[in-house]
């Protein structure tokens, strides 16, 4: 295992993600889990990041009893407040403790600066009180998650001195959403980066059939999730890639590499970024917005159908979580009103098989709906 130095410690280059345990009848499996937890502690990593909420919030007590039969200082925990949860910091922060069978949190973090929460962060008073914690030594550093415009976490990264943030590092959100541009404005501030959903929650532990061509032409023995692990070491100022792993076989490719510190080459990573480019052109449907498939009243169905497909393209890349998009569009028409008259596919300049998406949508809303009402 590679080891960052961070402050006056050595972190271990790969970190350990406790959102996505492996799960039994909808609860964590601890004993597969714990063969997780075992493996990590055996072979190098000391990182180990949980939340308030995460597995409905079991995530933290398996944690504390998972890590009770290891001296605490072989390792750091990390954790968060998440004020959408509990707003009550004080609170949260001795349940925590309780949970994690600790007197302190070596890596703690303001969870989620979304556009919604960071003013709320800032006026609620808990940073000022998670500084008093570090004065005692209960909050060795104190950092936040990202997940903001580019605006409200400018504003976010300058309103305190931390001293490490998290955010999303990977190929895809590096080109197409704010990864470099939060890497860049933390790399300038010389503020240390933990980098989460290197695979994009798995998303990027296979590409289409074309992008996959691509990469496996040059590098045939290597899997995806390798060149998206050895793109996140080329990233300086790195110092944990956090990995929420669910089986032993992700654990052991992740470990073996970040054993090493081989990174991509810059032809490697220029290919991987066109790779990349494939990927999203394959993933998502290229609608422009144009709305020649409803002007005029076109569909009688009274579908937006632009909106539609916005929602439609997030969720290729996103997965249920994306669906949430549904919910603010604003349309009299929904993807199951579709009556397939093909009317907006004939006039959509960029031949879009509109009335399949709507038909594909119809599938994907009863599931979410069903998953709703469980």
């Amino acid at each position: 295992m590679i080891y960052q130095d961070f402050k006056n410690i050595k972190v271990s280059w790969l970190g350990m993600g406790n959102m996505r345990l492996p799960v039994k009848d909808d609860a964590i499996d601890r004993e597969k889990a714990q063969e997780i937890i075992d493996y990590a502690m055996t072979n190098g990593i000391n990182y180990f990041d949980t939340s308030y909420v995460y597995h409905n919030s079991e995530s933290e007590k398996f944690l504390g009893d998972a890590l009770e039969k290891y001296p605490r200082d072989s390792y750091y925990l990390a954790t968060k407040f998440f004020i959408n949860a509990n707003p009550d910091y004080k609170a949260v922060f001795e349940e925590q403790c309780e949970r994690l069978k600790t007197d302190y949190i070596d890596f703690y973090l303001i969870h989620g600066i979304f556009d919604t929460t960071y003013q709320g962060y800032i006026d609620s008073g808990c940073i000022a009180y998670f500084e008093e914690l570090k004065a005692q030594g209960r909050i060795k550093y104190l950092g936040f998650s990202a997940h903001a415009s580019i605006e409200n976490f400018t504003t976010f990264v300058n309103h305190h001195q931390w001293d490490f943030t998290m955010i999303m590092i990977n190929p895809y959100d590096w080109l197409f959403g704010r990864a470099k541009e939060e890497y860049e404005i933390l790399r300038e501030l010389n503020i240390p980066i933990i980098s989460m959903e290197p695979i994009r929650g798995g998303r990027l532990a296979s590409l289409s059939p074309e992008a996959e061509k691509m990469l496996k032409e040059v590098n045939p023995d290597w899997s995806i999730v390798e060149w998206m692990i050895r793109w996140a070491k080329n990233r300086t100022g790195n110092i944990v890639v956090l990995s929420g792993m669910t089986t032993l076989d992700q654990i052991k490719e992740n470990v073996r590499l970040l054993s090493d510190d081989k990174a991509l080459s810059d032809d490697e990573e220029v290919l991987l970024h066109q790779a990349m480019e494939v990927f999203r052109k394959e993933l998502q449907v290229p609608c422009t917005d144009c709305r020649y498939c409803i002007e005029d009243g076109l569909c009688h169905a009274n579908i937006d159908i632009p909106e539609y497909l916005r929602v439609f393209n997030a969720y290729k890349v996103d997965g249920f979580f994306a669906l949430s998009g549904l919910d603010n569009i604003e349309s009299d028409g929904k993807p199951t009103d579709c009556t397939t008259c093909g009317k907006c596919a004939a006039r959509c300049p960029q031949t879009i098989d509109i009335q399949g998406i709507m038909s594909e949508l119809s599938e994907i809303i009863k599931q979410r709906e069903a998953r709703q009402n469980i």
